[in-house]
């Protein structure tokens, strides 16, 4: 069994609350949607928390910003460095040209376009790395100590854990209390801040993480009791294509999560259809996990009232269209 980081141990939803004021007057508050197709589908009343309208894109702003916003003024001086496929990158660019301080970004050279793109456009260096046989980690470890930079990893970070949570946060404060949420798995910063937030705004809520069945990883590590590490997954949902979860966001996902279960790539292309045939919006392969699994057959939510996070919305859109073609009959 794992031994609890300290972090793990007094991670709180006090932490979240302190977060969601401290970024309230840069993240946007994105709306929840609702469908009634989508409820007949699965059976449940579904409401979906739209994180594809975030700034950037993706639920990643709220933990980036949470984390730089609270450097001291010498770590602003010198700057950030990360390590992410694409939406945290974004998120800390983003924030780092908000906050005045210099941002460098280790991505894999084979993340999306618009996403480097992006990353750029707001003004961050960015540092290539070939992900299947580079440690992005120790690269930037790295750039770090060489560098003066503060090191803010995508999701292994008290502060990126409490930033997320509050897309959860806002999620139960429109909608009141519910039976079940689905919550995108990565390296877990969403879904253990997201957990967290559901113990303390609605105790009875069943929490279930969703991962892609390429790396189920986390899945893995929940039922064994400890951190299993996998080779990068071979998955459509690149924003899920951890090699393993955190030392602190494990411990808070082991005493706050009730199961996590997989989808399919597959199932992944049939929700983004859906969502941008019936409900008129764009959804990353990553940010359709959670949508996916209430699609699907292998959870029962009849008659339940089901949040379903919808991570990010930053995808190509000539990849949007090849992958939803693909699918046809």
């Amino acid at each position: 069994m794992s031994q609890p980081s300290p972090v793990a141990q007094t991670f709180s939803f006090d932490d979240v609350v302190q977060a969601h004021a401290r970024i309230a007057g840069a993240a946007h508050r994105t709306p929840v949607l609702t469908s009634s197709t989508a409820d007949r589908l699965s059976g449940a009343q579904l409401f979906f928390k739209a994180e594809n309208f975030q700034r950037m894109g993706a639920f990643k702003f709220r933990g980036a910003y949470n984390a730089l916003s609270q450097f001291t003024p010498e770590q602003r001086r010198r700057g950030v460095v990360t390590f992410s496929s694409g939406n945290h990158a974004q998120g800390i660019a983003l924030s780092a040209q908000l906050l005045g301080m210099p941002a460098v970004i280790v991505m894999p050279a084979d993340a999306p376009a618009i996403k480097v793109a992006a990353t750029r456009g707001y003004g961050a260096e960015v540092v290539f790395y070939d992900r299947y046989t580079e440690d992005r980690e120790a690269i930037g470890q790295r750039l770090a100590e060489a560098r003066g930079l503060t090191l803010i990893p995508p999701y292994d970070h008290p502060h990126v854990m409490a930033g997320q949570g509050t897309a959860a946060k806002e999620l139960f404060e429109e909608v009141g209390a519910l039976d079940t949420l689905l919550v995108p798995l990565g390296g877990g910063g969403l879904l253990s801040g997201c957990s967290v937030v559901a113990r303390a705004m609605s105790p009875g809520c069943r929490v279930i993480g969703v991962e892609p069945e390429a790396g189920n990883d986390g899945q893995r590590s929940f039922r064994s009791g400890q951190i299993v590490h996998i080779d990068t997954p071979a998955t459509i949902a690149d924003g899920a294509q951890t090699q393993h979860l955190g030392q602190h966001t494990f411990p808070v996902i082991q005493r706050a999560v009730d199961d996590i279960l997989t989808v399919s790539d597959a199932e992944l292309v049939e929700a983004m259809k859906f969502l941008a045939s019936r409900m008129k919006i764009v959804v990353e392969p990553t940010g359709c996990l959670a949508a996916a699994l209430a699609f699907g057959p292998q959870l029962d939510l009849g008659g339940q009232r089901v949040g379903v996070l919808l991570s990010g919305g930053n995808v190509d859109l000539a990849r949007f269209a090849a992958l939803i073609q693909a699918a046809q009959p």
